[in-house]
Formats: structure tokens, C-alpha cells, sequence
């Protein structure tokens, strides 16, 4: 596969960018298979490291996934590169390219993955999902137990199970709100934050159907939908400025009221 030929293929993937080029270095890297270069929107793939055009062409897509995220970024919102909106732009780039027939999944051809993928879900993620959601409802049994007795819950959990108080908070939620555990433990947290039944039930459903953590939260998470949102980022922006306004101006009228008062005391003395 030549340069031209990955450029078509990435194109294939979306073809509504900016244009760029895509450049074999004709050498080998120890440090990295490709990178990005902002400036000349330009894909740089050090095709020496690669035996077969499979693993080149991932590389070309994270490359790509980079270019998408330079040209059509609203404004910088992070000095970071490898953001949550990178990593949410790669892996749909990387399921088109699968579905189209651009890129093969090693992960489910590989039987050796395949398996060691089913004895991780089936021995660890779910299983301690579960175990997790069990443990909410265990803290939420001694969390009426304090009730009861008039003991502080935060100090039971804080000093005689180590546990910080807020993370006690989180798993008792994945019980309360009854959390799906083959999702796994860390992405039961994500559901279990959010508030709106039915945004929490469509969040573990994009779960259930196989989406990473960075593509659900891409889409459904606030604070990641105003990160690209250049209205909503300058209103927030603008928001943060007029409350410390607002709290210097109090400030400085409570220092105000106290010169006055120390004034009239001396005058008076």
C-alpha cells in the first residue's frame, strides 16, 4: 500500500476535511509509527516498522483521528493532544474502518485474544461489577445502622473501612439505582452519576452495545459537549468572571464598612 492509496482509504472514512497529505518516511522509528504535523497538515508514517498494511493503516487512522481533531476544533480548549474528544474521534474512525473493511480487528480474528477477552469479562468485569454493586448494598445497610445508632455514616466509612466517604457515596448508588455490572465497575461509576433516568438507562445501553468510555461520554457528559461548544465555552467562561466579580465587589465593600467603623473608632477616641 503507497501513500495515495492511504489517503484514499482515510477519505473513505470522512471526506469532509480539510486536505492533507500522507508521507512514508522510508525509514524505521524506535519511538513512534507515525505522527502528526499540525502545521503542514501532514501525516508523517514511518512505514519501515510495519510487515503488513493492517498495522499501518491503524497507524494512519490514529494519525488521521489527530488531523480531524486539529482542523475542526472550534478553538484550543486543552494543550493536551490525546483528549477524550481524540480518543472519542479514533475509535468511530476505527469502527467505520472496520465495518467498511478498511481496518481488521486483531482483538476479534485472534483467537488468542478472543479468549483471554472472555475470561476477562466473564471473571473480572462482570463478576466485580457485581461484587462492587453487592458492596453498596451492604453500605448502605451500615449507613442505617449509623442512623439508628446516631453515628456519623462519613466517619464509619472514613476511619474504620478506609474508604474515602464520596467513593462510599458512588457505590451505594450502583445498588440504589440498580446498575447493570457487565458493563464493569468503572464505567457502573459513569451510569451511576448521572442523574436523568432516562439519559442514565441510554448511557449504560451505549455501554451495553459495545462503545468505549470516550464515546459515551463524548456524547452524552456535559462538561464534554460544552468542551466544543465555543458558545457554551465563552458563557461558561463568562459566567466564572462575573461570580469573582461579584465576590470582590463584596469583598471590598465588607473592607469598606470595617475602615469606616476603625475610622469612627479612632476619631471618637
Amino acid at each position: 500500500m503507497n501513500q495515495d492509496q492511504v489517503k484514499s482509504q482515510l477519505l473513505r472514512l470522512n471526506k469532509d476535511v480539510e486536505d492533507f497529505t500522507v508521507v512514508f518516511s522510508g525509514k524505521k522509528s524506535r519511538k513512534v509509527d507515525g505522527l502528526y504535523k499540525p502545521d503542514t497538515r501532514e501525516i508523517l508514517i514511518h512505514n519501515k516498522n510495519f510487515e503488513g498494511d493492517n498495522a499501518l493503516m491503524y497507524t494512519a487512522i490514529h494519525e488521521f483521528a489527530h488531523h480531524i481533531q486539529f482542523t475542526q476544533a472550534a478553538a484550543p480548549s486543552s494543550t493536551r493532544v490525546h483528549t477524550a474528544r481524540f480518543w472519542d474521534i479514533l475509535h468511530r474512525l476505527l469502527y467505520d474502518a472496520e465495518h467498511k473493511g478498511i481496518y481488521a480487528n486483531l482483538f476479534e480474528s485472534d483467537p488468542r485474544f478472543t479468549a483471554l477477552t472472555k475470561r476477562i469479562r466473564e471473571k473480572y468485569l462482570g463478576p466485580g461489577g457485581a461484587l462492587m454493586k453487592e458492596f453498596g448494598r451492604l453500605l448502605m445497610e451500615a449507613e442505617e445502622l449509623c442512623r439508628e445508632c446516631q453515628a456519623s455514616f462519613d466517619d464509619y466509612v472514613d476511619r474504620e473501612l478506609m474508604v474515602h466517604r464520596a467513593a462510599a457515596k458512588t457505590i451505594m448508588k450502583l445498588h440504589a439505582l440498580d446498575v447493570n455490572p457487565t458493563i464493569g465497575y468503572e464505567n457502573m461509576k459513569t451510569v451511576a452519576k448521572i442523574r436523568d433516568p432516562e439519559r442514565r438507562t441510554e448511557v449504560q445501553n451505549m455501554f451495553l452495545d459495545g462503545n468505549s468510555p470516550d464515546m459515551v461520554k463524548a456524547r452524552f457528559m456535559s462538561n464534554a459537549e460544552a468542551a466544543d461548544d465555543p458558545v457554551q465555552r465563552l458563557l461558561h467562561e463568562k459566567s466564572k468572571i462575573m461570580n469573582a466579580i461579584k465576590t470582590l465587589q463584596e469583598r471590598l465593600l465588607e473592607i469598606d464598612e470595617r475602615l469606616h467603623a476603625m475610622k469612627g473608632t479612632s476619631e471618637s477616641a
